[in-house]
């Protein structure tokens, strides 16, 4: 008689998903350590850019209201330029972390100021994807969760609304001067 249970659930190696031994680690958002992935990456951006935005907002409506000359005004300067600082100091953070991801240094963040091969830095940090497996700078970064999907979901929503309206703008102000010019002024003298 046999000694194996036919009834036992079968038992693999799942190696070649992880290496054994080795999990995630948990992404810091106020680190330069680590690594992120691109969804990650884009959702902490526009994380930031909205909280960056709600502060402006914020920061216009009290220049509106408290009619932002003198004092006042350069007050509301102060504030959209610190405002500015922890938006920038993030940005650069969670791109040290991208560039760990890739298995590339963080000092490629620097090429991110250089005009036009910034672009190429950008589209890698967007659509390249990161390493399977451990690399030289951690563990890979934990499975995404839903917040993190929509939050990145908003950045080509967002990109799109802005190429649409920098399209329909200006067609609409040419629009309205067309229709201006065309409009004929009633004959004087002639009304019935």
């Amino acid at each position: 008689m046999s000694a194996v249970n036919p009834f036992q659930p079968p038992r693999a190696e799942v190696s070649d998903v992880l290496p054994r031994g080795q999990g995630f680690a948990e992404p810091k958002v106020w680190s330069a350590k680590g690594r992120i992935g691109r969804l990650r990456y884009l959702a902490y951006l526009m994380g930031a850019y909205l909280v960056f935005l709600l502060a402006m907002a914020v920061a216009g409506g009290l220049g509106a209201a408290l009619g932002a000359t003198g004092e006042a005004g350069g007050l509301i300067t102060v504030f959209m330029v610190l405002g500015m600082i922890p938006f920038m100091v993030l940005s650069i953070m969670t791109a040290i972390q991208r560039c760990h991801d890739l298995g590339w240094s963080g000092w490629i963040v620097l090429l991110s100021f250089v005009p036009f091969v910034n672009i190429f830095v950008m589209l890698a940090w967007v659509f390249k994807a990161g390493d399977a497996g451990s690399n030289k700078f951690g563990q890979p970064p934990t499975p995404n969760t839903r917040g993190v999907k929509w939050l990145a979901l908003t950045f080509p929503v967002i990109m799109l609304i802005g190429i649409l309206a920098a399209i329909a703008i200006p067609q609409y102000a040419q629009y309205q001067q067309r229709a201006q010019s065309l409009q004929v002024a009633p004959p004087v003298g002639n009304t019935p």
